[in-house]
């Protein structure tokens, strides 16, 4: 089959690898549509997973069932699916409460194993999730970067009338606007130094949007009515605007905490601040079981606007030329890659 194998930072080769084998509860996917994903950047400029090179990436896909292995009951060839990535061991403490993450065997399709850059992927069954023929791949392969949201939202446990500030309006700060929406939060306030992207974030349905650094705490004090935000989401992975969170807060606000930083990286926190005031810091990552499955129902019944999502498509032999043209695309929000 014809894979994209990243080789080293910055490098992929576009070339023949055998197929998958299967092991007995497996399924192999012939993969449809995958996006790249911010966490495949940080792989492509070594700032991530550097150790698991040369790798295959890819983990925002969707494809159909081209074959299964003899142990596979629950998925028929033909199917088309969307699958999450973590494979735990199934049986510990961490997987039975769906922190797979946790799991001491953990290991992620397109990060820690070869993923879906490539014609097939093989996936173990029980994470094959089914999905709608009707609808578009391109809206399919949004499934995971959807679920994660969907994670996020549930982890911070925002509700209705809540007034949360989203840091960075990139393609997941744009996905995390758009969930803030959906469970009823309420002023959404949206940073980033990009005006184009604070003028997507507001199409997407964030009230305020902030590029200037200097005015971003006056402008949450003022659609706070002067109290702070009920949460923030840091979803950029910088440790400066970590520590930015902790002051735009309200007393008793909550910050989630999402965005990648370097395995370094280090943030100041107030701890008096947050004994005393009781704030509070949750961190999610990845999407896992259900999450994933409640992103699908999501995307299948329109509630996302995929619209910025879907413009930059490219066949999977011209990745190079994705990857190394992305700093010229700001306004990209996604750029995903046709495979079959």
């Amino acid at each position: 089959m014809k894979a994209a194998v990243l080789v080293a930072p910055g490098k992929f080769e576009y070339r023949d690898v055998p197929v998958p084998q299967l092991g007995r509860d497996d399924v192999l996917i012939r993969v449809t549509q995958v996006g790249i994903c911010g966490t495949d950047i940080h792989m492509f400029h070594g700032r991530y997973a550097a150790d698991a090179l040369p790798i295959i990436p890819g983990h925002e896909f969707c494809g159909v069932v081209a074959e299964v292995g003899e142990g596979v009951t629950n998925v028929a060839v033909g199917t088309t699916v969307v699958a999450d990535i973590n494979i735990g061991c199934g049986t510990c403490f961490w997987c039975l409460r769906n922190e797979i993450l946790n799991c001491s065997e953990v290991t992620q399709i397109g990060i820690g194993r070869d993923g879906a850059f490539a014609e097939f992927v093989a996936v173990p069954s029980r994470l094959v999730i089914p999905a709608p023929e009707h609808v578009a791949a391109e809206v399919l392969a949004l499934t995971e970067p959807v679920g994660c949201v969907v994670r996020a939202a549930k982890k911070a446990r925002v509700g209705l009338g809540d007034s949360v500030v989203v840091l960075g309006a990139g393609p997941i700060g744009n996905l995390h606007v758009q969930m803030m929406r959906l469970v009823g939060a309420a002023p959404i306030i949206v940073f980033d130094l990009s005006e184009a992207r604070c003028e997507a974030a507001l199409k997407a349905g964030a009230d305020v949007a902030v590029s200037d650094p200097a005015k971003l705490k006056e402008v949450v004090t003022q659609a706070t009515n002067g109290i702070g935000a009920d949460f923030v989401i840091e979803g950029v992975g910088l440790a400066k605007l970590y520590a930015t969170a902790f002051e735009l807060i309200r007393k008793g606000g909550h910050v989630a905490f999402f965005g990648i930083t370097g395995p370094k990286d280090e943030v100041a926190m107030p701890i008096l601040q947050t004994v005393l005031q009781e704030n509070s810091v949750k961190g999610s990552v990845a999407a896992m079981g259900e999450d994933m499955r409640q992103a699908l129902k999501l995307l299948v019944h329109d509630r996302f606007d995929v619209t910025p999502f879907t413009g930059a498509v490219y066949p999977l032999s011209e990745i190079q030329y994705a990857f190394d043209s992305l700093p010229n695309r700001p306004n990209d929000l996604k750029t995903q890659l046709r495979v079959s």
